[in-house]
């Protein structure tokens, strides 16, 4: 790992992850073939893009923080910015995508991205509420029949 890229560990990630605005993590483990192929690619961008936090997960390692990610396989690439996941994607990116990829995620209007998650999430909590009335509606209707 070159002085690019930090390693992240369940010790350190929140502190990490937390503060800083724009973090890239690599999900990787030292047995995987297209992790290995992907590790130049990531390292070369890291230094291209020195004002971003480039930082890797060893699966192997750290099996806590890949089980909280949900990491199914690897490599898995994840963009975080100001603690929002804005991108999750597995499989080793060729070069352009990468950059691609990093140009889309700077290029997020962080306050559309962080209204969008609170409408989402009051769109849900209202459709709970209403499963929530119907579910008493049926409870009430089934209790009348007796």
């Amino acid at each position: 790992m070159s002085t690019s890229t930090v390693e992240l560990t369940k010790d350190n990630f929140d502190e990490i992850v937390s503060g800083s605005e724009f973090v890239l993590i690599d999900f990787w483990a030292s047995w995987c073939g297209p992790c290995r192929m992907f590790a130049p690619i990531y390292e070369k961008a890291a230094e291209r893009h020195q004002d971003l936090l480039f930082a890797k997960v060893d699966t192997e390692a750290q099996p806590e923080l890949a089980a909280a990610f949900d990491i199914q396989s690897i490599p898995t690439l994840m963009i975080v910015r100001e603690n929002i996941a804005v991108f999750a994607q597995p499989g080793a990116l060729p070069e352009p995508a990468l950059e691609d990829v990093i140009g889309q995620a700077r290029d997020l209007d962080m306050d559309s991205v962080r209204a969008s998650i609170a409408a989402a999430s009051n769109e849900k909590r209202a459709i709970d509420e209403e499963k929530e009335q119907a579910a008493a509606g049926d409870e009430k209707a089934s209790g009348n029949r007796g």
